[in-house]
């Protein structure tokens, strides 16, 4: 059994031109496909990460908080462990996820509105003995999780630096991971274009205000998929090194979803066309002529972070609701 655990449990994902999203971006676009990850997100990359060195040290119960992704993989790392996990996601979440969660074994519970009050269950939870909380983001161990994909970039990169990246950002765990693994590999000065929904924008909250904000709620149609309060190690991310912090519309990030479908032939969750929309709204373009973003003299990253939580009828319902049928 000691034996697997030392073999992550992600997949090292390819780095793929975008001759498309290249295009719309006036520069070269590169793809980093998290997308097609165990379980269809990078998440995989830090919970497969924490789940392996708590069981080494002797954990044999987890419970895990999510609006799904972070549940999927930790319903994938835990079955791979063979031991018991409970999952605790709000009452939003669609009967879909919580079916693929129960298809891995775990036991799922539903309660809250939003993902912080499924996580204050998990937290109450998780102090039954024997029982280990598994944090969707906010952990050295799911940042040094991700940090292998700043790894895989830069193996494939050799010693051609990225002009800037591209990433998503909810509760903050990507960032705060991406951040790291560019400190290891000597990319420190790379700007990172960090991507939010408005409704779900407490990354950016928090800089305008000048520290740490909690929304009131998530308004965003990603509601399922957002943190309140983005996690400290991010915001500290985002205030030491280049981070361009960019707000769009839900309706941008589906415009973007559907229209890398279209070019691409993959679909992604709305969190994700956050970051796509970096492009297809046209958000590379005005940094640059504003002078917030150098003329990229290597090519642009975008983490294509993937998504579980989006089908053809949900992508109908998001646009039906926000009027754009």
């Amino acid at each position: 059994m000691e034996s697997q655990q030392e073999d992550p449990f992600h997949i090292v994902t390819p780095l793929k031109e975008s001759r498309a999203l290249s295009k719309a971006a006036g520069t070269h676009v590169l793809m980093k496909l998290e997308n097609i990850q165990p379980m269809g997100s990078f998440k995989i990359r830090g919970i497969g990460h924490y789940c392996q060195k708590l069981a080494m040290k002797g954990c044999t119960r987890f419970v895990c908080s999510s609006g799904g992704n972070a549940g999927l993989a930790a319903a994938y790392a835990c079955e791979k462990l063979g031991l018991p996990a409970t999952i605790i996601v709000p009452e939003c979440t669609g009967r879909d996820i919580v079916c693929k969660l129960q298809d891995r074994g775990a036991a799922v519970q539903q309660t809250g509105k939003v993902w912080d009050d499924a996580d204050a269950h998990a937290l109450r939870l998780a102090q039954a003995p024997g029982s280990v909380y598994i944090p969707p983001f906010n952990h050295p161990l799911v940042w040094e999780g991700h940090a292998s994909l700043v790894s895989e970039l830069k193996a494939s990169l050799g010693s051609q630096e990225p002009g800037a990246f591209v990433v998503a950002v909810g509760g903050g765990g990507l960032l705060a991971g991406l951040v790291s693994g560019m400190t290891q590999v000597g990319w420190a000065d790379v700007p990172i274009i960090a991507m939010e929904t408005r409704g779900a924008h407490c990354l950016n909250a928090a800089l305008q205000a000048g520290g740490p904000v909690t929304l009131p709620d998530i308004t965003s149609i990603a509601k399922c998929l957002g943190a309140k309060t983005v996690c400290d190690r991010a915001l500290e991310c985002a205030r030491d090194r280049r981070v361009i912090s960019v707000v769009v519309d839900d309706r941008d990030a589906l415009r973007a979803v559907e229209r890398f479908l279209d070019d691409e032939f993959m679909l992604v969750e709305i969190s994700c066309g956050a970051a796509l929309a970096a492009v297809y709204s046209g958000h590379i373009q005005r940094l640059q002529e504003e002078g917030s973003l150098p003329l990229l003299l290597g090519p642009l990253v975008i983490i294509v972070c993937g998504g579980s939580a989006i089908s053809l009828s949900q992508l109908r319902d998001f646009k039906s609701q926000l009027g754009m049928d």
